[in-house]
């Protein structure tokens, strides 16, 4: 008996001792396997790849230190393409998962959303999410409609509030200014209110940037009875780069520009009388604004979403939401050239299939399921990121057209194809060929643009992996290759575009 007393008391006291040292190793916390994590989807508007903090090599002028917590808490992604080097088609390629050229024969800016072609909000709100998209709505069709499959509350969102177009002023936001202005709709050029759900909602003070993020703050801070899914995406770094509040400004020693005034009839002559697609015009290049400024505007504008993207941060950790929040981050498409954007080391950018127009900044942050710090350097797309998020919240995917894979669930060698207006490119393992020609809009670039050693509608081979700034045409070299790549992208045209 005895003996017995004492074994039950030494197994007691062993059980406390592994306890006490369970209790004194930190665990990091992981979302349960039963339990959905919340998703905020960050998408941001023409940033720069050397303008990503988290990359190693990053342009040292560029201030984001809240960016750069996203790559410490998560993975980045140093080799992830979009599927279009423009917004819209790009942004259709984010929401369904497939290439938008499937459907978009003409390979256009305006690729437009299908009835039966399903999104990622519509496979999370069945899956039990409550869904909303704050910012920038582009599908490239159907601008400023509330009535037509473009629009979000029709595509899977349960609430919006934002701005279907290119581009919006980042200051001129109310019914006021929308009602003196002769002409304040455009795909681009675009002021006034913002859409809410069916209606609008005036804003007569604010910078949109700053807008968005109060809102998507006060998102966060409600109540919910069931995991959500945010869009949050910005049009910070987009045209008009040069609108920002002016302590940013001053931070990058630029000047003040006059902000759109209707009644100003002399300083946007032509178009109408006041037009804001003058004003527009006029400051959405180079000439007005040095290409010295230009880019000083541009770390200013970046850096001021940066302390956005900061507070949004901190309002998940606030809410104790940061542990079981899954976020995503992607920049739409490569930095432009006419904002003063920096894609070194790669060639070109917005408007082409260079690598500079289609490879973009990207990171995932999920604590505890994703590893912090770490650089994936193998290629993927941002068609990954619907697989992805439906993965993580129990979704069984039965579309056998999607185009993405979990990112989570790499694979090697697999064939990435683009098709833009009349060029095209295909990526399999090192190999990239393409017949990409620039096109800026016969604009002149910014200081930063990195511009190719041939631009014409030949086709051309390089071997990414050494040669990432796309500098050395071997094609000459592997007629093997050069064959056996557009044979490739052929094949796929031939099997998934619709006809």
């Amino acid at each position: 008996m005895k003996n017995l007393l004492f074994l039950l008391l030494f197994s007691a006291l062993l059980s406390c001792n592994s306890e006490n040292k369970k209790s004194e190793t930190p665990q990091e916390e992981t979302t349960p396997k039963n339990e959905k994590p919340n998703i905020l989807l960050i998408v941001v508007d023409d940033q720069g790849y050397a303008d990503f903090t988290p990359f190693d090599n990053h342009d040292t002028t560029v201030a984001t230190p809240n960016i750069s917590r996203l790559g410490k808490s998560g993975t980045v992604y140093s080799q992830a393409y979009v599927t279009a080097p423009v917004c819209s088609p790009s942004r259709a390629g984010i929401i369904t998962g497939k290439n938008q050229f499937r459907w978009d024969k003409p390979a256009s800016w305006g690729p437009g959303l299908p009835d039966d072609v399903k999104t990622l909000p519509e496979y999370l709100k069945e899956a039990g999410y409550h869904t909303a998209r704050i910012g920038k709505n582009d599908l490239g069709r159907n601008f400023h409609k509330n009535d037509v499959r473009e629009y979000p509350l029709n595509h899977g969102y349960d609430e919006f509030l934002g701005f279907s177009a290119h581009a919006h002023d980042y200051w001129a936001n109310s019914k006021s200014i929308q009602e003196r202005t002769p002409d304040p709709y455009s795909t681009s050029a675009a002021l006034g209110p913002l859409m809410h759900n069916m209606g609008e909602k005036s804003y007569e003070e604010g910078y949109l940037t700053d807008i968005l993020t109060d809102e998507s703050i006060d998102y966060l801070k409600r109540k919910h009875d069931k995991p959500f899914f945010l869009t949050l995406s910005y049009n910070s770094v987009h045209h008009l780069i040069h609108e920002v509040p002016k302590k940013y400004l001053d931070k990058f020693n630029v000047k003040e520009i006059p902000n759109y005034d209707p009644d100003n009839k002399l300083a946007y002559s032509h178009h109408q009388p006041g037009s804001y697609s003058a004003y527009y015009d006029k400051y959405s290049r180079v000439g007005a604004i040095n290409t010295k400024d230009l880019r000083n505007y541009y770390l200013a504008n970046l850096n001021c979403l940066d302390d956005n993207i900061g507070r949004v941060l901190d309002a998940l950790k606030e809410a104790e939401l940061d542990k079981n929040t899954l976020i995503v981050f992607v920049s739409d498409n490569g930095g432009s050239p006419l904002t003063g954007a920096n894609n070194a080391p790669l060639t070109g950018g917005k408007y082409s299939l260079w690598e500079g127009g289609i490879r973009v900044p990207m990171a995932v942050s999920w604590t505890g399921n994703v590893d912090a710090g770490k650089v994936e350097n193998r290629y993927v797309s941002a068609a990954d990121i619907l697989p992805t998020l439906t993965n993580a919240a129990g979704i069984t995917l039965t579309d056998t057209s999607i185009d993405g894979i979990n990112l989570f669930e790499p694979k090697d060698e697999r064939l990435l194809v683009w098709k833009w207006q009349k060029t095209w490119a295909a990526r399999q393992g090192k190999w990239k060929i393409t017949n990409a020609k620039e096109n800026h809009w016969k604009s002149e670039p910014s200081n930063q643009y990195i511009a190719p050693v041939r631009d014409d509608l030949t086709i051309k081979l390089f071997d990414i992996e050494a040669d990432p700034g796309e500098r050395n045409d071997v094609s000459a070299q592997h007629p093997e290759i050069v064959k056996q790549l557009e044979k490739a992208y052929n094949d796929w045209c031939e099997a998934n575009i619709t006809k």
